[in-house]
């Protein structure tokens, strides 16, 4: 793939997301000026473990580490797609990240909900209940016992929900472990470009197995729109990915 091509892909794989990022942003204006079905539409606020709720609370700390890696792989070379990739999954996936805590916020839901299984709203259907029930801990940052960028200990890894596993030390289906956070971050030059590429491949598989799950499931139009332009883009992303290396004389991992 030329220079050309590539950036071509790499604008056309962010499309979709700016597109639904700003009906998004449109979308919680609207819900939050109107309030829980003023206009008489039907609409309510998602329940504490609602799958819209849940999606939200996952797809946040996900999306962290996508930032993160992409923050370590922009100090690891100086190869201009790469760098240009990673800065857009960064910006991207940060914004889509405080829409989402936005959106808890604004539903008056927390952040983080201490016994709930990640991913276990993939299994559920929208419950009953206050939706400011306890159990909660304050912030993102207050995550107990998960080591950096929502990884876990080598024991605590655990099985996926929605036919998709989690690795063995990993929160959730895609993300990376904490060792091979540290491989990315003690690498240079091609392999680090390399692992980047193949981290984010993986990344972006479990992301758009969550995203398509919240755009069955979610009840929110906004947020269910939002999911669906992660789909898409994600997916654009994945074949951009494989290109870059092929280039690089690599693959995909299994």
């Amino acid at each position: 793939m030329t220079r050309t091509s590539t950036n071509r892909a790499y604008w056309a794989a962010g499309a979709a997301v700016v597109a639904a990022a700003l009906f998004a942003v449109g979308a919680t204006f609207a819900t939050a000026d109107g309030g829980d079905d003023a206009g008489g539409s039907g609409a309510r606020t998602p329940a504490l473990h609602s799958p819209d709720a849940g999606f939200a609370r996952d797809m946040a700390v996900h999306h962290q580490q996508a930032v993160e890696m992409s923050f370590i792989v922009r100090d690891r070379t100086q190869d201009e797609p790469v760098r240009g990739l990673a800065y857009d999954i960064a910006n991207t996936q940060a914004n889509q990240r405080g829409m989402l805590l936005g959106w808890l916020d604004l539903w008056g839901l927390p952040k983080v909900v201490a016994d709930e299984p990640p991913m276990s709203w993939m299994e559920s259907t929208e419950s009953g209940g206050s939706a400011g029930s306890s159990g909660s801990m304050d912030s993102m940052g207050s995550m107990g016992s998960m080591g950096p960028m929502g990884s876990m200990g080598p024991s605590e890894g655990h099985a996926g929900h929605g036919g998709h596993a989690t690795k063995p030390g990993a929160l959730m289906p895609g993300m990376a472990t904490k060792e091979e956070l540290d491989r990315l971050g003690g690498s240079s030059g091609r392999d680090a470009e390399v692992l980047y590429l193949q981290l984010m491949t993986d990344h972006h598989k479990g992301g758009v197995a969550m995203a398509q799950g919240c755009a069955k499931q979610c009840r929110t139009p906004a947020e269910r729109a939002l999911a669906q332009g992660m789909v898409e883009a994600q997916q654009s992303e994945l074949k951009l990915m494989a290109d870059m290396l092929r280039q690089r004389g690599a693959a995909p991992r299994e």
